[in-house]
């Protein structure tokens, strides 16, 4: 499975999480996107969306391990991948089919929100 992970850049940006190569994914409250994070599995793909005045994906990452016997606030460990070529502003994803039933869309403030597979490569392509 693929999940954008929100965060706001002045708190943890994407560069921060390169320049430490790996983190714990914390301080993540809501029920559905705690929810999620319960749900991901060693290996899933990741895409870093810095919310705020940015709105946009900005880099990759991928889970390195869940621990989530405490359900209410599950371990995510993840590492840094790449910069994407070009962010993807929400503006271009707000206008892109493939993402017309998304809770990226539906549900705004949803900080963890899984991603299709075309959903993935095309905000990994930059072509939404």
């Amino acid at each position: 499975m693929d999940y954008l992970l929100k965060t706001e850049p002045d708190v943890y940006s994407f560069d921060q999480l390169k320049h430490d190569r790996e983190t714990i994914w914390d301080g993540v409250t809501n029920p559905q996107a705690v929810k999620h994070l319960r749900e991901m599995h060693k290996g899933d793909q990741l895409i870093i969306y810095h919310t705020g005045d940015e709105r946009r994906a900005v880099g990759t990452a991928h889970v390195l391990s869940v621990d989530a016997s405490n359900p209410k606030v599950p371990l995510v460990k993840i590492a840094a991948g790449k910069t994407l070529p070009t962010g993807v502003a929400l503006s271009d994803i707000k206008q892109s089919a493939l993402f017309a039933d998304s809770p990226l869309l539906r549900i705004g403030r949803l900080s963890v929100v899984p991603l299709t597979d075309a959903q993935y490569r095309a905000l990994l392509s930059g072509k939404v």
